[in-house]
């Protein structure tokens, strides 16, 4: 077995929360910072605790708000949709007429 391969382990390493909690536990790392512990989680507390590092809440937010102010409703799309197939549909029975009429013609 080869020998100095392994880390150096740390019986006594401290895990320091944001929160300001501090544990002592064995790792190879002598300090370790965390941001959520299970003194602070949201899923431990039942509170609702955000942490935004880079405006991603703020940015979700206004993305979601301006999703729900574009949704139309069901009616106004069908409205939409009918009056855009209208005109083709317009068209299209003035082709087939044309095609009905030049073949009697040639007839």
């Amino acid at each position: 077995m080869k020998t100095a391969i392994h880390p150096t382990y740390y019986s006594k390493a401290v895990i320091t929360c944001a929160c300001g909690a501090v544990y002592t536990t064995g790792s190879t790392l002598e300090r370790i910072d965390v941001e959520l512990c299970s003194v602070c989680h949201p899923f431990y507390t039942g509170k609702q605790k955000i942490l935004d590092s880079a405006r991603r809440v703020e940015k979700f937010e206004a993305r979601t708000s301006q999703k729900k102010a574009s949704v139309k409703s069901k009616t106004v799309k069908k409205a939409e949709r009918a009056a855009k197939r209208k005109p083709k549909i317009e068209v299209e029975e003035t082709k087939s007429v044309r095609i009905k009429k030049t073949k009697k013609s040639e007839a």
